[in-house]
């Protein structure tokens, strides 16, 4: 009855992703049966994919996981709002500035080109969804200078505001350092998966990317044919 009822109530969307659930303590007081009964219950719903606990946090109904063309330029909100989510976001920095060694050699700009740096949270639903760090080449895109980061995402602006013709990706797991788990809601430690993109066009580089994303609730796709023979 418990578990029936429960399923019931995530799979019709009354309890949605992200949603906590009551504590153990309550369903049992709720349906007149031990904790322990309720503790079966969560047990096999979290074998079944539908919940997850987290320690001190509580219980949650999961996150549909997303999944990402490895070739292709997404918009965020676009691939949040496809798992039926509400999206937000956080843009946490937005600083012009003087670029120095380290960006010429992540871009291939010259020292002392001007660029944004851009620190974003992306949301779906109540969980954090990825994190961007962005760096914009002011060169080839000067309209970013005054661009307004705070109402448009700056993957979404670039993808409306500046063709690009050459792409290039480069995928590996890390570990959640201090900071980046404190902003994807994770423990240190933790598993992601990051993307690292960078777009030129024919004035040059346009953008290098860093997107962050829990492991657990990210996987990237990739469709290809046999080479030719």
């Amino acid at each position: 009855m418990i578990l029936g009822e429960i399923e019931g109530r995530i799979m019709s969307g009354e309890w949605p992703p992200g949603f906590r659930l009551p504590f153990e303590v309550d369903l049992a007081e709720q349906y007149g049966v031990s904790r322990m009964t309720v503790n079966k219950v969560m047990t096999q719903l979290v074998k079944s994919g539908l919940i997850e606990r987290h320690r001190k946090a509580g219980t949650f109904v999961t996150q549909p996981r997303a999944q990402s063309a490895v070739l292709e330029i997404h918009d965020i909100e676009a691939e949040v709002r496809s798992l039926g989510l509400p999206y937000r976001f956080e843009c946490l920095k937005h600083e012009r500035r003087t670029s120095g060694a380290p960006d010429q050699a992540a871009m291939d700009i010259a020292d002392g080109t001007e660029v944004m740096d851009l620190v974003c949270v992306h949301f779906a639903g109540p969980r954090p969804f990825c994190v961007e760090e962005r760096l914009i080449n002011a060169a080839a895109v000067p309209d970013a200078l005054h661009a307004d980061f705070t109402g448009t995402p700056p993957g979404q602006w670039l993808l409306r505001q500046v063709p690009w013709s050459t792409a290039e990706h480069r995928i590996q797991a890390v570990s959640a350092s201090g900071d980046l788990a404190k902003r994807l809601a994770i423990p240190k430690g933790a598993a992601c998966l990051v993307v690292e993109r960078q777009t030129w066009n024919a004035l040059g580089p346009i953008t290098r990317v860093r997107l962050t994303y829990p492991g657990d609730t990210h996987a990237l796709i990739a469709r290809f044919t046999p080479a030719s023979q």
